[in-house]
């Protein structure tokens, strides 16, 4: 079975149970993958959280019972997940523009959110760079935070993290530990602060996200989070070059072009393991960045 051929079973499974207590864990099962996998592969594919994709499932559905049927508000709530009346309320007024009852009355304007496919896109001719290594097992260190894959839907929480650590002075802190580079010396190659994700188990729903650098001979580890990467076959992406305030935009990208473009089509599946974010400076006021994905061969 295909990366495509699963993913549209999970699918078919979520549409089977929206009225159910939906567990993700085995919605992921179906997909062959873990909830993180599976949750972070849906949100850049569909540039939608799954979270959120259930909700307005659930939110369409609901309507077409509330027009065609004489269900009570209070028993479509529970239906649908909700604990009470004005939750429900809240949430189908939000979507809909119109309360529960209101949209039980001729001519009442409703939105409907179509169940999805997943499907092979060909989306003309711009290439990906990557490569397929093999590397021995490495250290980190530096500072976590664990994040939720379901309570941000517009993925904020990262870019907060970075810009709060910068604010308090954690990351020049690390920057130091490090000791790549001297603060405001001139470099081309690796930057000395990177990101991992997912390196260990932290619950349904959550990953592990830390800026690091690497543990080396010069390093200073001391006080910092310190973990070891697993010797892993590694997917390695390179985006094209390009400005310091754009790293964030095209770490994003890079990700959506690998679930969206890459993965389906590559002979690859995606293990549950460690995902790496390197930045580097590429000179002439330029830099790159890669994504770093374990994989195995099909």
């Amino acid at each position: 079975m295909d990366f495509l051929e699963r993913f549209n079973r999970a699918i078919e499974y979520i549409e089977d149970h929206l009225a159910d207590q939906l567990d993700y864990e085995d919605v992921a099962k179906i997909a062959c993958c873990s909830v993180y996998n599976f949750q972070r592969m849906f949100s850049y594919m569909m540039d939608l959280p799954l979270s959120e994709y259930v909700r307005r499932r659930r939110l369409t559905l609901a309507a077409v019972e509330l027009q065609h049927h004489h269900i009570k508000i209070m028993d479509l709530a529970i239906k649908y997940g909700y604990e009470s009346h004005d939750s429900f309320t809240r949430a189908f007024h939000k979507m809909h523009g119109v309360t529960p009852s209101q949209a039980r009355k001729q001519g009442a304007v409703l939105l409907s959110y179509p169940r999805i496919s997943f499907h092979i896109s060909v989306k003309g001719a711009e290439e990906m760079r990557y490569s397929i290594v093999d590397k021995d097992a490495f250290e980190i260190f530096g500072m976590e935070e664990i994040f939720s894959l379901t309570n941000d839907p517009t993925n904020k929480s990262v870019p907060e993290f970075w810009q709060e650590c910068h604010a308090n002075g954690s990351y020049e802190a690390l920057f130091d530990a490090a000791n790549l580079h001297k603060r405001g010396e001139t470099y081309t190659g690796l930057c000395a602060i990177h990101a991992a994700l997912n390196y260990r188990d932290t619950g349904r729903s959550t990953y592990p996200y830390m800026l690091f650098a690497f543990v080396t001979e010069q390093s200073n580890p001391t006080g910092y989070t310190r973990i070891t990467v697993p010797a892993h076959k590694w997917a390695v992406f390179t985006s094209e070059e390009h400005t310091d305030s754009q790293i964030g935009y095209m770490i994003q990208q890079l990700w959506k072009r690998i679930y969206s473009e890459w993965l389906p089509a590559s002979g690859y599946d995606k293990l549950d393991g460690p995902d790496i974010e390197i930045y580097g400076n590429a000179g002439n006021g330029t830099y790159y960045s890669e994504v770093w994905m374990p994989v195995v061969k099909k």
